[in-house]
């Protein structure tokens, strides 16, 4: 008899061939015994799943001659010629292949056609995420008002890639990955029928490796079989994909709790002359130090992973590490295996990243009460500095009550004379030069700046848009022969961009924009009208006296100044 690929044999036919698809099939079933089937299908979900089968078995069911059924009879010559693909009211179509628009437009003329050979038309999409934008176009207006005699299934492993307008017009189902225990069961069930000697974990770790695809399961048993004679082993399963015992990596991770950097290499080396992968090699390890984890953490973590086939060997080893180190591996792992897909020496990065592990800080009892010593003479030290803090800090208390009864410092004369006067936050300062700022108010050169202003402005966003967000408050003033004045409305913005890194950055722009080579220079703005208001023959020097004079408040509060004095602008909260 001729070899047939298992994954092809055991094609579901029928809806209770499918496996690990209940809640899809039972809603399918309903929809056709209550004669509700709807006119478009998507079918989504990993690869394997069932999603074309399932398809398959549907256009079946609607067109079989002893239906419409929840079950297709597979005998009918209308449901032997959908199965072999001979009917030509059910079309497959693979949009990777046909995904242009020029398809699609074929396709809607022919959707017009009553069908021919059976009860109803039905087109299966599959991959239907390769279209073009133009073919799903093109398709929306036929989804949206197919003929009674059309169905459309829509098949997809990425539905993301769908438009919303596609997703909309369809029933939508998700196929989910088969579950450890329902495939190591089919894979029991297909062994037994095809005469296959296979054991219990050779079964559980090819469902393992098939990720949740029933069919890439049966396709790994199948070519397995192929080679051993119909006997299939845990150890030739290892053998021929490539896989790694986790008792090998109990092993390699043994050596790494002892920090064995010899045994780590010879381990690895071992590996390599097996003939597997780095990347993989990498993979497995950091599930392995995974379920290490989710075991440690959680009590039934076993029923959380289909990976762990004997849990309690994982229990024994997740024991011997602390939860910091086994996230430290996961994290350090994760980012080797990142790096690795661009390196040109894996090898090299996969034992770079064990030996680093090795180096893993050991958290045992002993090392936890020395942390927790030390952790005590860091407090009682810590204390010490505490009350040295507290007593400076009842010394300034005084100093500045003192201050405030008699409205001067509390310092000698000869120690006033060599501290900085307090700031007058009152005001800003008024620049040098206001004449020379006052006489070429309306230049040409300030008429040019005041044409580039937005260019200038742009500039800044473009280069720090946190500086265009203060230096956007001022507007330009006056201009000499190498400095821009400009006027702000509000004080903190203007010393916000007077800061040197922020007024460089606009600098920058300046010259960039003009050409020439200005110095910012700001003043707030009522300052400058109250100049130009007042007499343009004034010298700076007046306006400033004039400015101080106006800067003295009758309720001003001096010890406030000396209090930023003392202890800075960041440690001084000001409450009325």
């Amino acid at each position: 008899m001729e070899h047939i690929a298992l994954y092809r044999a055991w094609r579901p036919q029928s809806f209770q061939d499918m496996v690990g698809q209940q809640h899809i099939i039972q809603t399918l079933q309903n929809a056709i015994r209550e004669q509700r089937v709807s006119h478009a299908y998507l079918f989504s979900g990993p690869r394997g799943t069932g999603k074309t089968s399932a398809a398959k078995i549907l256009a079946k069911a609607v067109n079989c001659e002893h239906g419409p059924a929840p079950e297709p009879c597979n005998e009918c010559e209308t449901c032997r010629r959908i199965t072999a693909g001979a009917l030509m009211d059910v079309q497959e179509i693979d949009a990777a292949s046909n995904r242009g628009v020029e398809e699609i437009r074929d396709l809607r003329e022919k959707v017009k056609y009553a069908p021919t050979e059976a009860r109803q038309k039905v087109y299966i999409i599959d991959e239907v995420h390769m279209l073009t934008t133009e073919a799903f176009n093109a398709l929306l207006k036929t989804l949206e008002e197919p003929p009674l005699h059309v169905m459309f299934i829509l098949a997809t492993t990425e539905p993301h890639k769908l438009p919303a307008t596609i997703i909309s017009r369809c029933q939508r189902f998700d196929f989910r990955r088969v579950s450890l225990d329902e495939q190591t069961k089919h894979l029991e069930d297909v062994s037994k029928q095809e005469g296959i000697e296979a054991e219990q974990a050779a079964l559980q770790y090819i469902a393992r490796l098939s990720d949740g695809g029933m069919r890439d399961a049966l396709s790994i048993l199948d070519q397995i079989s192929s080679f051993t004679g119909g006997k299939v082993t845990y150890e030739q399963v290892l053998g021929m994909t490539g896989g790694i015992a986790s008792e090998q990596f109990a092993k390699l991770a043994g050596a790494m709790l002892k920090d064995d950097v010899g045994e780590v290499l010879q381990i690895v080396e071992d590996f390599m002359q097996e003939g597997k992968s780095a990347d993989k090699c990498m993979e497995n390890l950091l599930y392995y130090f995974r379920d290490l984890l989710l075991i440690k953490m959680v009590p039934q973590a076993d029923k959380l992973t289909d990976r762990v086939l004997h849990p309690e060997e994982y229990k024994e080893m997740a024991s011997a590490f602390t939860r910091e180190q086994l996230f430290q591996m996961i994290d350090t792992l994760n980012h080797y295996q990142s790096e690795m897909k661009y390196a040109s020496q894996p090898q090299t990065l996969f034992e770079v990243a064990l030996l680093k592990l090795c180096g893993t800080p050991k958290l045992t009892n002993e090392s936890v009460i020395q942390q927790s010593a030390g952790q005590q003479q860091a407090a009682s030290a810590g204390s010490a500095e505490v009350n040295q803090l507290k007593q400076q800090l009842a010394t300034l208390e005084k100093k500045l009550e003192k201050f405030m009864q008699s409205g001067a410092p509390a310092s000698s004369n000869k120690q006033a004379a060599s501290t900085p006067a307090p700031r007058m936050s009152s005001k800003a300062k008024i620049p040098p030069h206001m004449d020379q700022y006052l006489a070429h108010k309306d230049s040409p050169e300030f008429t040019d700046i005041q044409r580039q202003w937005g260019q200038i402005l742009q500039g800044v966003k473009d280069e720090k848009v946190t500086v265009h967000a203060w230096f956007v408050d001022g507007e330009p003033a006056s201009v000499t022969e190498d400095a821009v004045l400009v006027a702000f409305k509000n004080n903190i913005h203007r010393e916000t961009t007077e800061k040197p890194a922020n007024k460089q950055v606009i600098e920058n722009v300046l010259l960039s924009k003009t050409g020439k080579p200005y110095h910012l220079v700001t003043m707030m703005q009522k300052d400058w009208l109250s100049a130009l208001e007042g007499d343009t023959h004034q010298t700076s020097e007046e306006l400033k006296l004039e400015h101080e004079h106006e800067g003295k408040d009758p309720n001003a509060k001096p010890w406030i100044d000396e209090a930023l004095h003392i202890f800075g602008e960041d440690l001084v909260i000001i409450k009325d």
